[in-house]
């Protein structure tokens, strides 16, 4: 600490270098202006400095890109400026992944596992999530049509988390599944609420009993417990196939593989899907629509909302529900905070037509998307939620502009180029089965019509929590 001190105190800019805010906090740096309003504070560090700057953030010095014509200088630059290196920083950090930085064949081969969530094995993960689905909703259909009232977060975490859960890794065959899973998610949602903190170079050890419950959950990961489980799916299969082959049974690295699987699957979904269901709940119209567009594509498949549980929808039919995924993209624009970030490994020269800007070894280069998201030259009234934003003509609308050109990239909740959400296409179908189950079997009424703000507690991690919660009421339609 007192070296990096020394280091902040005589840090001096080179030439060539773009612009550096320190802060007034010895190494937080900017981390407090930075919590309490990022979007606004990047906006005001943008007027003073321009598009591209340097900041202190919790030890490390971040350059900050954010004209978006600019990101390819970042997406594109595979060999000084690397994802790998971060990642497997933070991977170690969070989970307790060491072995990564060293073994880079067992790197490569857990990547390319990730093609058993596309394609035809998407397709048999979505049968398999149905089914989970069909487990979850059959027992509320066969209820009588009176009203139940839950907290809006609560209810889209447990079911998020038992669907999810159930369909990559399965069932536990010894004991009783549903309170192995709420256990799970009770110490998992522990878990993730340090994350920000666990990421950082606060000691684990400051963070109270975060190390305890990540061990505990890493256990219920080991050889032994999963050999427990029943209906594996292919990915998870993969995995445990590599991993197998480059550690001995009994390690817990294991474990923590799986524990940063897992909190890939769930921890930006949970939040996604809170803020679908609370926009389209605040805006019966959106609601309206949605439902309409169910209701036709089920009329034209000649599928029946009777009794029981009928209903099925290849990916492709839910693919077509444009109003269905604008509405949800309007709800990833307006609470994403995922920032793309790279490792700098070696002094370089970013060379734009703005002009040539240096950034250091060791340093971090980082894309900034909610500046993107909420551009009033992009999206008009970018702080309204509009359901249709992503619809022209009755298509989905791909063409955005800004300063008269077109933009390549215009929605980046998933991140992009090596570091793009390889599990986006599950994601967004598991929220899309989902809400066509609320909505077509439910009647759904929010009673705290108030306004709900993000909570910046992951800063530039992910989907950003709500800053309180909202009571809402459901009954099976009659």
């Amino acid at each position: 600490f007192i070296l990096f001190y020394l280091r902040q105190s005589l840090a001096l800019l080179r030439p060539g270098e773009p612009p550096l805010i320190k802060g007034w906090l010895p190494y937080l740096g900017v981390v407090l202006n930075l919590r309490k309003d990022p979007l606004r504070f990047m906006k005001t560090l943008q007027k003073q400095h321009g598009d591209t700057f340097t900041v202190l953030l919790g030890g490390k010095y971040i350059t900050f890109i954010l004209d978006p014509f600019q990101y390819q200088l970042v997406i594109k630059n595979h060999k000084q400026l690397s994802f790998r290196v971060f990642s497997n920083k933070l991977l170690e950090k969070a989970f307790s992944i060491s072995q990564l930085q060293k073994n880079h064949d067992m790197n490569d081969e857990l990547h390319l596992c990730y093609q058993f969530l596309q394609g035809k094995s998407l397709d048999i993960l979505l049968e398999s999530m149905m089914q989970n689905l069909k487990q979850v909703f059959e027992p509320q259909l066969l209820k009588t049509t009176s009203w139940d009232m839950a907290q809006l977060y609560p209810f889209c975490s447990s079911i998020i988390f038992e669907i999810t859960f159930t369909t990559i890794y399965g069932k536990v065959i010894v004991c009783d599944n549903n309170k192995f899973i709420s256990e799970l998610r009770d110490d998992f949602l522990k878990f993730d609420d340090k994350f920000a903190y666990l990421v950082s170079n606060i000691p684990i050890e400051l963070l109270g009993n975060v190390k305890s419950i990540r061990e505990k959950i890493i256990k219920c990961f080991s050889s032994e417990k999963l050999a427990k489980m029943q209906g594996w799916s292919e990915v998870f299969q993969s995995r445990q196939d590599v991993l197998e082959k480059y550690y001995v049974h009994e390690d817990l690295e294991i474990g923590a593989h799986h524990l940063g699987f897992l909190w890939a699957s769930v921890a930006n979904t949970i939040p996604t899907m809170f803020w679908a269901m609370y926009y389209l709940l605040r805006h019966p119209e959106a609601m309206a629509a949605v439902r309409d567009e169910i209701d036709r594509l089920l009329q034209s498949t000649g599928q029946k909302k009777g009794s029981g549980f009928p209903i099925h929808l290849t990916r492709e039919q839910l693919d077509s529900l444009i109003c269905l995924e604008s509405s949800i993209f309007e709800a990833l624009r307006l609470s994403s905070y995922s920032t793309t970030i790279r490792f700098v490994e070696e002094d370089l020269t970013l060379s734009s037509e703005t002009g040539d800007y240096c950034v250091r070894k060791g340093d971090l280069v980082a894309i900034f998307p909610p500046i993107l998201h909420g551009d009033p030259e992009i999206f008009e009234a970018p702080e309204e939620f509009r359901y249709d934003r992503f619809i022209e003509d009755g298509k989905k609308k791909t063409t955005f502009f800004k300063r008269g050109k077109k933009l390549k990239c215009y929605l980046m909740p998933f991140g992009t180029g090596t570091s793009k959400c390889p599990g986006r296409f599950f994601a967004l179908m598991e929220i899309k089965q989902l809400l066509v189950i609320l909505l077509t079997y439910f009647d759904l009424e929010i009673i705290d019509d108030k306004p709900i703000g993000l909570n910046y507690s992951r800063l530039l991690f992910g989907i950003q929590y709500p800053d309180s919660d909202v009571l809402f009421r459901y009954k099976v339609k009659s």
